[in-house]
């Protein structure tokens, strides 16, 4: 991309006045800014992430890539679906002062769901030129497995990519197979499972993985994913405390530490996994489709 196009986008600007805005009339409790805060701030932040992301690194979502965004957004509303089906069963968060008529509340979360996969990737991509210089040494990978060096006595141990996508499959159905009291304990499970289960399979698929950057010596990627997780984390979490529709959790661990606004500070560390998880499940969808359209062009080819 050209220097002489990293001019910040109009948007971002847009971006930044609804930030503000949205700031001012929660604190005179104007309008229905109390109870879609979080939605009309969410969408505030990723237009100027993503603003900023164009004018630093010449690239963005909505900029270069509005397709992967556009198609991001109901696919960031299934994926957190599946999280609330989780919780049904867990019990670790609740909703409260929602809107009493179900088709304003359903508007509301169908608006707020859409907003986190955007929020977490636009702010992990801000991450990537801090972190440009910082390698590790590569990894070998091949399709079955790949080296892991522990500082163990120096000893390598082979690990197959199949085995750690067993590991977050277990993960996911283990707080399924038993009680919700029980359950409500593993909650840390669902944070790291989908990770562990779709990255391998994103880079057996040929897409976007954090072993494929692995491979490369790159950590620009992984450092700007749990980047985003802690900032975004401390963002939903300041941005939550003030709104009249909000979330409040149940941490079952009486150890967690006290609060920063609604969370325990404990809770903080499933951000980091959850940021990766957004990556991991985002790419699923990718690599899914790529690939699709790959056999569909070969078989074009081979009919022609």
């Amino acid at each position: 991309m050209k220097a002489d196009r990293r001019s910040f986008p109009l948007y971002g600007a847009v971006g930044l006045l609804i930030l503000g805005g949205a700031e001012i009339l929660l604190f005179l409790r104007l309008w229905i800014i109390p109870t879609f805060f979080t939605p009309i701030v969410w969408t505030g932040y990723i237009l100027f992430v993503d603003a900023l992301n164009y004018m630093i690194r010449g690239e963005s979502l909505i900029q270069t890539r509005p397709k992967e965004f556009l198609l991001m957004l109901p696919w960031s509303v299934f994926c957190w679906f599946v999280f609330e089906l989780y919780n049904l069963h867990l019990q670790n968060w609740v909703y409260l002062g929602l809107p009493q008529n179900l088709l304003v509340r359903m508007v509301g979360y169908l608006w707020a769901f859409a907003t986190i996969f955007p929020a977490v990737l636009e702010t992990a991509e801000l991450f990537h030129p801090l972190y440009e210089d910082v390698r590790m040494k590569p990894w070998k990978i091949s399709p079955n497995a790949l080296r892991l060096h522990l500082l163990i006595g120096g000893r390598v141990f082979r690990i197959r990519l199949q085995n750690l996508s067993l590991v977050g499959f277990l993960f996911l159905i283990a707080p399924l197979l038993v009680s919700s009291t029980t359950a409500h304990y593993l909650i840390p499970f669902v944070w790291m499972g989908f990770a562990f289960l779709l990255e391998p399979i994103n880079y057996m698929l040929g897409g976007r993985s954090v072993f494929h950057y692995f491979e490369m010596g790159e950590l620009k990627q992984f450092l700007g994913l749990l980047s985003a997780g802690i900032v975004c984390g401390l963002l939903w979490e300041f941005w939550n405390y003030g709104a009249e529709g909000r979330w409040l959790y149940k941490i079952p661990f009486p150890w967690a530490g006290p609060k920063i606004f609604e969370m325990p500070l404990l809770g903080f560390l499933g951000f980091l996994p959850f940021a990766v998880e957004c990556h991991a499940m985002q790419n699923y969808l990718l690599a899914i489709l790529n690939r699709r359209k790959h056999f569909r062009d070969k078989s074009a080819l081979s009919r022609a």
